[in-house]
């Protein structure tokens, strides 16, 4: 019957009973879940740790910059490790690096929650904040407003 029709008889169960055969095109049918595969693996997500360093006696300014980092990392879907340095005698004073990394969580809040708390370790102290959105959507998001904004530029050069 397959060679009348011209396509292929592919044993789908050999294990029941009796064997299960399927008449189709083997090779579409190859092709078909080699596509689904890529497209799956294209799908994939990769998390990321991204890290930004931090010390005590940061200036204001330079401490807004971190944090715009920090916010633009987290709505990319990635998550941050923020590490306080300490050096010489900051070292006698870690409250204040506790402090700011505090409120850098309190200043990103709207994007991101604190996976690990702060946390000495030597001269470093460290936190983990994580993203609020998971990082498909993220990237969807992202992917959509470079859309519009490109459709925008071509309209207004026409």
């Amino acid at each position: 019957m397959a060679d009348e029709v011209g396509l292929d008889l592919v044993e789908i169960s050999p294990d029941a009973n009796p064997p299960v055969c399927k008449i189709m095109d083997f090779g579409k049918y190859k092709y078909e879940v080699a596509q689904k595969a890529r497209e799956a693996r294209q799908n994939q997500t990769h998390i990321v740790v991204k890290e930004v360093r931090l010390t005590p006696k940061i200036e204001t300014h330079d401490y807004e910059t971190k944090r715009a980092q920090v916010e633009k990392f987290l709505k990319g879907g990635d998550k941050v490790k923020v590490t306080m340095k300490f050096r010489g005698r900051e070292q006698t004073r870690p409250e204040l690096g506790y402090k700011m990394l505090l409120r850098l969580a309190e200043d990103v809040v709207e994007v991101a929650f604190i996976e690990f708390a702060p946390k000495q370790e030597g001269r470093n102290m460290t936190m983990v904040l994580g993203p609020t959105k998971k990082k498909t959507v993220a990237v969807a998001e992202q992917k959509a407003a470079r859309k519009a904004k490109a459709e925008a530029a071509a309209e207004t050069t026409e």
